[in-house]
C-alpha cells in the first residue's frame, strides 16, 4: 500500500480510544456482590476486557458460555454495565491530542467496534465523540463483526474512501486481521487490553505503537 495517501483513520473502541475497563470490572464485581463475593481486583478483569461478557462473567463467578446459567448471567452483567458505562470510562487522555491534530487537518476519522449499538451509541455521546467522529461502526451494524473485515469496509464506504486509503488502529489480533483483510493500514496499539501470552509484535501488523502520539510518527501522518 505504499504510495497510497492515507485519507482517514479509523479506531477501534475499547481498550484504544477510550479505557472502559473500570466500568466492565465494576460491573463484574456488582455481581459478586449481590452474591455476598469480595470484589476482585482491578487487575484480574482488565486483561480479559477484549473477550466482552463472556470474559467478564467467566472473571467474576466462573462461569462459561457451556454452563446453563450463562445466558442469565451475561444479561445481567449486560444490564449492570448500561447503568454505570460512563461512571469511570474515559478516552484515554493521550489520545485526546492525536485527535485534536486530525480534527486540524481535516483528516477523517471514525470508530469501528465489535461492541454493540446498545452499548457504543450513548457512551460514544456522552464521551462528546459522536460530534468529532466520521463514522461510528458497531458490532451488529452488519452482519458480521470483526475479525470479518465487513465492519471496517462499511466504515470506508460511509466516508466515501477505498479501504486502501484508510488506517485501522486497535489493540486485539483480531483487529489486525479484519485491517488486513479489509486491506487497510494496520496499526497495532500496545497500551489496550493484552491478554496474558499475547505478543503484539506476532500479530504481523504494519506498525506496532507504544502511546497514541507515534501514530502521528507514522509514514503518511508526519
Amino acid at each position: 500500500m505504499s504510495g497510497v495517501v492515507l485519507q482517514a483513520v479509523l479506531f477501534d473502541l475499547d481498550g484504544t480510544l477510550i479505557d472502559s475497563a473500570p466500568d466492565l470490572a465494576g460491573a463484574g464485581n456488582e455481581m459478586r456482590a449481590a452474591r455476598g463475593l469480595e470484589p476482585l481486583p482491578y487487575e484480574t478483569f482488565r486483561p480479559l476486557v477484549g473477550t466482552g461478557a463472556r470474559g467478564m462473567v467467566k472473571v467474576a463467578l466462573d462461569v462459561t458460555p457451556e454452563d446453563p446459567q450463562f445466558i442469565e448471567l451475561r444479561d445481567e452483567f449486560f444490564s449492570r454495565y448500561e447503568a454505570r458505562m460512563t461512571r469511570e470510562t474515559a478516552l484515554f487522555p493521550a489520545m485526546r491530542p492525536v485527535l485534536d491534530v486530525l480534527n486540524a487537518r481535516r483528516l477523517p476519522w471514525g470508530i469501528v467496534t465489535n461492541k454493540s449499538q446498545r452499548f457504543t451509541t450513548p457512551l460514544v455521546k456522552a464521551l462528546g465523540l459522536d460530534a468529532e467522529a466520521g463514522t461510528v461502526v458497531c458490532g451488529d451494524t452488519t452482519p458480521h463483526a470483526k475479525p470479518h473485515p465487513e465492519p471496517l469496509l462499511e466504515a470506508a464506504r460511509r466516508l466515501n474512501l477505498d479501504p486502501t486509503a484508510c488506517m485501522y488502529v486497535g489493540d486485539d489480533l483480531r483487529d489486525v486481521v479484519a485491517g488486513r483483510a479489509a486491506g487497510m493500514r494496520t496499526v497495532a496499539a500496545s497500551w489496550g487490553y493484552l491478554g496474558a501470552g499475547e505478543h503484539i509484535t506476532e500479530w504481523a501488523a504494519d506498525h506496532v505503537i507504544d502511546f497514541p502520539g507515534d501514530l502521528l510518527k507514522l509514514p503518511g501522518m508526519a
